[in-house]
């Protein structure tokens, strides 16, 4: 039997109030670019359909010699050359995908291994387009509870491997690639709160099932899906955040194609410059398309320290996220 003492109340923990800022961003494309001319003559189809009903004209396809693993790893590498963080110090590795190399083991501890962080927690993360977004969720929740310092966060994909290139409502959708970016404590700008939803009851609006492991779309029901999810939760997002719409600089919505980015910011009333699309020449990118689309806005520097920048993703399963950000000096 337990003691009195042992039965009297635990006083309350002190709330967490460490923040997560983004300390680091990188990104890596395959060197392979596949325009939209051999998709169409495969198909049977003129090139400028693909265009006007996907808004992509080229995308990058890995090479069979490169793995989703080297993808992620030189991303992530450029990602922490660009925070300054020894990798050796990272406590956590997310891998946010959907094409690992293998089924098991999963592709966090060859990328933590190839970049020296043999220490670090190493795990993936699946929510299918959702996973990067998930993944940043999951690590900043674990610099604000204290379990970690720094964290990396990469979005990877290689679907081109998974495509059926002789169904035209996915051949020419899918492009490789791969995003990242490091989580610290305390550092400049923050990370804001998470919205997130799920409705099994779409799941075969995308499927690839083990029988065949190819993709299956319904594109209209996908479509209808993604507009409805990535506006209503931009818009809960920023009322969680206290954020007015119309405060925000940069809306990065998942890169799923250019018709899906242009009726979600019709709905928003955004103006294009503050929309971030670049699908145009790298196609779906699945979990690697945020962090894509924000290394490329830095790029063309349209991103900068103290801007409030919204991040969205809807994916398989269905599944949808978001969360409004402070960008700091990454």
């Amino acid at each position: 039997m337990r003691s009195a003492a042992a039965l009297e109340p635990v006083a309350e923990r002190a709330p967490v109030t460490t923040s997560t800022a983004i300390l680091g961003l990188g990104s890596f494309l395959p060197e392979t670019v596949v325009g939209n001319l051999p998709i169409a003559e495969r198909l049977g189809i003129d090139e400028a359909w693909i265009l006007k009903r996907t808004g992509i004209r080229s995308r990058r396809h890995a090479t069979p010699d490169l793995r989703l693993s080297d993808l992620a790893i030189e991303a992530g590498r450029a990602a922490v050359e660009d925070s300054g963080v020894d990798p050796a110090e990272l406590d956590s590795v997310l891998v946010a995908t959907t094409s690992a190399d293998e089924i098991t083991p999963n592709a966090a501890p060859y990328v933590a291994t190839a970049l020296g962080a043999g220490r670090a927690v190493a795990m993936d993360i699946g929510a299918a387009c959702t996973a990067f977004v998930t993944a940043l969720s999951v690590g900043a929740a674990q610099i604000e509870s204290g379990r970690a310092r720094t964290v990396l966060v990469i979005g990877a994909d290689v679907l081109s491997r998974f495509v059926d290139y002789d169904d035209k409502r996915t051949a020419a959708l899918f492009g490789d690639g791969a995003g990242a970016v490091v989580l610290g404590a305390d550092g400049e700008g923050s990370i804001g709160p998470f919205v997130f939803g799920s409705d099994a009851t779409l799941a075969e609006a995308i499927i690839a099932r083990r029988e065949d492991g190819v993709l299956h779309m319904d594109g209209h029901a996908t479509f209808n899906a993604a507009v409805a999810a990535l506006t209503q939760s931009t818009r809960d997002a920023c009322e969680r955040a206290g954020v007015p719409v119309s405060d925000v600089d940069l809306f990065v919505f998942h890169q799923a194609n250019g018709r899906i980015t242009r009726a979600v910011a019709e709905r928003l009333e955004l103006p294009d410059e503050r929309v971030a699309d670049y699908v145009a020449d790298m196609g779906n990118t699945s979990a690697a398309s945020i962090p894509l689309a924000l290394a490329a806005a830095r790029a063309e520097d349209r991103l900068h320290a103290g801007d409030t920048v919204v991040v969205a993703a809807v994916g398989a399963g269905f599944t949808w996220g978001a969360s409004v950000l402070q960008w700091g000096t990454a």
